[in-house]
This record gives C-alpha cells, structure tokens and sequence, in this order.
C-alpha cells in the first residue's frame, strides 16, 4: 500500500495547536502523516475550510499534501454545529478523492465526525477503514456528548476494519463501553519528535522566557477546558505553601464555554490571591513549547480523561517530572514513582503533595528527569509511522468488515 486518505474534519493539522479545537489531534496528524510519508506512504489529508481564502491545497512536504475541503461556511464553527455539515464533507472529499490522479488504497479518520465521513466513503469506495477516535464520548462523560455521539461511534467502530488505540487502557475502553471486537484493535503509541523535545539548560529556557531563577515553576500546557483541569493546577499552586512558587499556564480557551473558563480562571487566581504568580499564555507553535516545559521544575497533567496526553510525553522528553492525572494514556507515559507521580482524584492537595517532593528533593528530581528522558524515547513517530504501514498493508489482503 502506497497512499492512504487521512480525515480530520474538525480540526486542521496546519492549525495552532492549544486554542479552539485545536490540540494533540493537530500534533498527531500533522507528525504521523509526515512520518508516514517519509515511510513511503503518500498521505492526503482532508480538512474542513475553517476561513475564506485557504487554498484548495497545500504540499506540507512531498508526499503529504492538505487539502481544504469546503462545507458550511468558511468561519470557525462550535464543534456542537459540525454534525450538520457532515454529510456536506463526505460528498465534497468523495469528490476530492474520485478526481486524484493515483487515488488512494485505505482511508483513516480521526475523530468520531471524521469517522462518520470515513464510514460511508468506505461503503462507496469500497476501501479499508481505520479510526482513531482520539476521546470518546462514554469515556468522557460530560455534557457536551449526547446519544447521536455515543451512537454514531458505536457505528463507526463496528464497521472499522482496524481501530486504533494509543495505549491498552483506550483499547480496553474500546471494548468495556463499545463492544468492539480486540482483534480490530490495534494499539499504537503516538510519538514526540526528539529533535525538539529533549533535555536542555533550565536557566537558559528561564531567561528566554524572562522569568527570574529565584523560585520553582509549575506548568500547565493545554486547551482552557473544564476537561484539561486548569483549575485543579491553579489551586495546586495555592496548595503548594510556597510564595515563590509560579505557575504558567500555555494554552487558550476552547469549546463553547471556553471564554467563560478562562473568566473564571482569572476570578479564582484572584480569589487565591495569586496574582503576579500565575501567567498565562496564549498558544505557542508546537516545537517553542520545549523551552517552557525546559523552565519548568514540575508539569502538572491533570485531566479528568486523556486517552495518551502529548503534553506529559513531550515534558518527560525534555526531563521535566510530570506529575498527573491517574487515567487512560497518562497511565502509560507516566511510570508511577520513577518517571513522576500520577494522582487519584482530582484533589489539588494531592497535586501539591507530589510536586512538593519534587521540589524539596533535587536527588529525586534528577533522577526523575533522567529516568523520565530516557522513557520518553521509547516513543517515536518512526515506530508508530513504521507499525500503521505495515496495518496499511495487511488490510489491503483482507476483506472488509461487513457493518453490524
């Protein structure tokens, strides 16, 4: 197999990442797709137009092409609204796909309205279909995922002829609430590109940041959501008992409430009377985040879900202890007590706790850099690009799975 259609409805591998919609989805098609091309397989990547004036394509690099596909208007649109212009996506990239002069040989789509698309081009164009589904919707389990969510994935992943999982517990999620069949799954861990994210000088990355050496630095990195657990950082922070102690917060709002987070943000640092000790920054091109997470003495991860959790992979790369949330992928990159601390709960008392070892512990903390460093690279996007090319390959010599 030599070409392969990748989806991403929702979100642009092209964007910035950390604000909107934009996240580790961005990051994960954007390195994949180029580690898959570099791989000897050609990737066309379909995304919504999100403004006016995108060009109809852009060659990233040989072989990696994004292509800007129009449905609904040329404007951002609520994530809650891209249900209703599927089926406009689905006819346009068809249309796309059918005019390319080599075609492509597999199709695999990322996220559940991605999936949507990928289900119903795979029935037209009778052609493989492999889904990563990056959250789902009863891992999740917040207000923003409805019935017609849990059913359309519920749909997509019996009609998947791979599925992807970025660690086991997503794979086991995958068949606890879905009922998807383990010998679809096939898990493959995303990467962290080394050439940026590895270990460097903490006070260089402090004055190229122009922060002071004279007391610890926590960091968040992520979308400002009630899901990336902003808040429980800030009053980690509080927690903490050290007045010398700052946090920065890198990252912009997202989702619908996205706005209204960020307000109430800004109320409880005041209320927690951290002013001057709490920065935020808005969203940073991806490679500059490896100086941040360099002037950190701790990252703090806590998610209410995550099915792998880039940020915590990228901080370890760069030999920042990362102390986080105890769910999903963050189980995996995290090694409980060697590499860092994972937390039960979402108590910032506990957050404050193991970031407190940390900091009055330089013995522990150097050896958890290391330990942490030398984990993270483990995880390349050769290896994930390297695995999915030989599952590329295997599905052409299957027969489709028939929908259930």
């Amino acid at each position: 197999m030599t070409s392969v259609a990748i989806l991403s409805l929702h979100t642009s591998p092209l964007a910035q990442p950390g604000s909107g919609d934009g996240g580790g989805m961005n990051v994960y098609v954007r390195e994949l797709s180029s580690a898959l091309t570099r791989a000897g397989i050609a990737c066309e990547v379909f995304t919504r137009a999100w403004a006016p004036g995108l060009p109809k394509s852009i060659a990233v690099e040989p072989g990696f092409r994004v292509h800007h596909v129009e449905a609904g208007p040329a404007s951002v649109v609520a994530k809650d609204r891209l249900p209703d212009v599927v089926e406009e996506f689905t006819a346009a990239v068809r249309e796309r796909l059918v005019a390319l002069d080599d075609g492509v040989e597999a199709i695999h789509a990322n996220y559940w309205l991605s999936g949507l698309t990928g289900h119903a081009l795979k029935h037209d164009l009778e052609l493989p279909l492999v889904s990563t589904f990056h959250t789902l919707a009863r891992v999740k389990a917040d207000d923003e995922d409805d019935d017609h969510r849990v059913r359309a994935e519920a749909s997509v992943i019996g009609c998947s002829d791979a599925i992807l999982a970025s660690c086991p517990e997503e794979a086991s999620e995958l068949v606890r609430h879905y009922g998807a069949e383990p010998d679809r799954i096939e898990i493959v861990t995303p990467g962290v590109e080394h050439a940026f994210f590895s270990p460097g000088p903490r006070r260089g990355a402090r004055a190229a940041l122009k922060l002071d050496d004279r007391g610890p630095v926590l960091l968040f990195v992520g979308r400002i959501q009630p899901l990336k657990g902003v808040d429980v950082a800030v009053r980690a922070l509080a927690a903490l008992g050290d007045r010398g102690a700052r946090l920065l917060v890198v990252g912009g709002p997202s989702g619908p409430d996205g706005e209204c987070e960020v307000e109430r943000l800004h109320a409880l640092v005041a209320g927690l009377g951290l002013e001057g000790r709490v920065r935020f920054v808005p969203p940073q091109p991806h490679h500059l985040l490896s100086t941040y997470y360099r002037a950190a003495d701790v990252c703090l991860v806590p998610s209410r879900s995550e099915s792998f959790g880039l940020v915590a992979l990228e901080a370890a790369a760069c030999g920042t202890p990362v102390v986080a949330a105890d769910v999903g992928g963050l189980r995996t990159i995290v090694d409980d007590g060697r590499t860092g601390f994972l937390v039960e709960g979402r108590d910032p008392d506990a957050f404050a706790a193991s970031a407190r070892r940390l900091l009055d512990d330089d013995d522990l903390a150097r050896r958890m850099s290391a330990a942490g460093a030398d984990r993270a690279r483990r995880f390349t996007w050769s290896t994930s690009a390297a695995r999915l090319r030989r599952l590329y390959a295997d599905l052409g010599a299957r027969r489709l799975v028939e929908c259930r």
